[in-house]
Parts: structure tokens; sequence; C-alpha cells
């Protein structure tokens, strides 16, 4: 039996099923769960029957034996549950956004110092895309040189019928860049080699929904390193004939050479997910990136266990989340969505 028990509280994006999975397969055990929504907690208490749903948090925050707590919840509560079990002793694995407010942040990151306890987000993007992460082996190995720009594509499929209304409330998803954009945050700063970025340009807009004003369905932006810049662009207009909910991509370019990532779907060419293309000194080559392992899920147990940040820096986790709110604050200057 797993020595790290874990439990979540909250489980409204569907997210929460690859991050209990990212434990589970690396060893924790997965003891209960809390939420309110009889609907989802159907669905999930049928996947992992492990799990007891638990009809009050607090039988969660303050059961000694779990260690780790993950949450899903809709995008505004995530900071305030995150807080309280820090404040009780577990270490946190949460969706993305993270948080939705600046205030959220800072509170987040005082009572992560005051307790010492681990504050992680689960960029799936990265962290469960196996091409992503063999994009970062190759760079460590020197296969491109020095990253010096990154593009990162994160179109998603909108479903209108099949999402609930915090979807469409601006105070309670965050917006698109703080929302969907926080991957590509994470990602950037990663291959970079660093901690933090300054953001220099970024627009929200909604182009095509305007019988749901509080949606935001297109933004980019554009960003630096001393050594790199990037650019990103999200939105909400995947066309109904793709056979995945969106054709993400993300290509680094390097001094020697550039690596192109198409994470979920090779339009119109190889079957499969996880395609990687290099081109550097060596030619052109597909990588099949199928088999390629996922160590984060692993590494986090470890950190819990050691006090370690090997799974990510801490500073890259709250960073990430910093920039997503900075570009969304600056996009939306002047626009209806100004907070």
């Amino acid at each position: 039996m797993s020595d790290i028990k874990f439990a979540a509280i909250g489980i409204n994006h569907a997210h929460i099923y690859g991050q209990v999975d990212c434990l589970l397969e690396a060893g924790a055990q997965f003891t209960a769960f809390h939420a309110v929504e009889d609907d989802l907690a159907e669905a999930f208490g049928a996947k992992y029957p492990q799990a007891k749903r638990v009809n009050d948090p607090r039988a969660i925050l303050e059961d000694p034996a779990i260690g780790v707590v993950l949450t899903s919840a809709i995008p505004a509560d995530r900071a305030a549950i995150s807080i309280a079990a820090m404040q009780h002793g577990k270490d946190v694995l949460t969706d993305k956004p993270g948080m939705t407010t600046f205030d959220q942040l800072a509170e987040l990151r005082k009572v992560q110092q005051e307790t010492g306890r681990i504050y992680s987000v689960l960029y799936s993007e990265h962290f469960e895309v196996r091409a992503t992460v063999e994009a970062g082996n190759l760079i460590a190995q020197g296969a491109i040189g020095k990253v010096i720009n990154t593009v990162g594509l994160g179109p998603h499929s909108l479903r209108l019928n099949n999402r609930p209304d915090w979807f469409f409330t601006r105070q309670r998803y965050g917006g698109i860049l703080c929302d969907i954009a926080s991957h590509q945050f994470e990602q950037f700063l990663f291959f970079s080699n660093a901690l933090d970025a300054e953001v220099t340009s970024a627009t929200v807009a909604n182009r095509n929904h305007p019988d749901r004003p509080g949606l935001q369905d297109v933004g980019d932006v554009h960003l630096k390193t001393a050594d790199t810049s990037g650019y990103i662009r999200v939105d909400w207009f995947t066309p109904e004939g793709l056979p995945t909910w969106g054709d993400g991509r993300l290509t680094i370019l390097g001094t020697e050479g550039y690596i192109e990532l198409r994470k979920y779907i090779d339009i119109a060419g190889k079957p499969g997910t996880d395609h990687l293309f290099i081109v550097n000194k060596e030619g052109p080559r597909h990588v099949d990136c199928s088999k390629v392992d996922r160590p984060f899920g692993r590494q986090f147990l470890d950190d819990v266990r050691n006090r370690t940040e090997t799974a990510m820096p801490q500073e890259r986790a709250f960073n990430a989340m910093k920039l997503a709110l900075t570009a969304q604050q600056l996009a939306e200057r002047g626009t209806e969505w100004a907070q």
C-alpha cells in the first residue's frame, strides 16, 4: 500500500480525472472526495469506487492520514480550497488556473511560505503530454541548441450545450488568458529555462458569441525573457469536423534547429497523438512519443516525501499564473471585462 494518501475537493472540471490518474499511476492511494454536485459525483464515484464521497470538506481537511489535496473546482473557488488545505498541513495539486485574481495569488504565496507546504499546478498540456515531455528531453540533450523563441497555440472546442453557467461568467472562470493560456505560460518558462518573464502585449475578444457576453473566445500574448521571446494564442474555435477537442501545437526555435509539437492530432497526416517533428543539422525527422515516460506524478510524490522541488519549482508554478493574470489584466483594459 502507498505511503501517500490523497483526496479531492471540487471536481467541476474534467481535468480532475487526469489529476487523480497522475497520482494513482505514481503509486498514491485515493481515499476520499467532496463534491456538492450529485451528477458530477455519481460519474466520478463510479470511476473511482475506492474513494469515499464525504459531505463536508472538513472530513478531508481534518484527516491526518491524507497528505495531498487535489482540486478542480470552479476556477474562482480553487484558491480558497488550496489555502485551507495548506493551512491543514496538506500539499496541493490543483488544476489550472490555480486562481483568478492577484489577491488570491498573493494569499496563496503567503500561506505557502507560512506553512511550507507544496503548492503545485498540474499544467496538463506539459506534464501529461508525452510529446511536450520529450521536447524537454531533446532540448536538455542539446538537440536544437539554445532556445530563443516559442509559439504556443491552444485552440479548444466550445461545445456550448455541454457547458455549465460558470463557464460563461468572467468572474468565475477568470478570462481566457488566465484560464486556458496558463498552460502556454508555464511551457514558455520551462523551455526558456526561466522562472519569470515579461508580458509585452495581450488581447482578448468575443468575436462570434454576442449572446454570451461573459465569454472571451480568442486571446493572444507576446512575452519575453532576457534570452527568449514568445507568442501565445488561445481560442474556442475548434471546428466540429476535427476529431479531437483541439489542434494544440508548440514550436520551439533554437540556435541550431527547431521542434514542432502536434500534441493531439497531426491533421491529414500520421495517426494518433503526441507527434514531435525536429529539424537540426542531422535533417528533419518525426519522433513517435507515444511511449515516452511522464515522470511528473512520481516526482511530485517524491517531493511530498522529501520536501524537494523536482517536479516543478515552486516559483514557476506561481509565476506562470502571475503571467497569466498580468496578461489578462492588460488585455482587458478599456473593455467591458476590466476588473
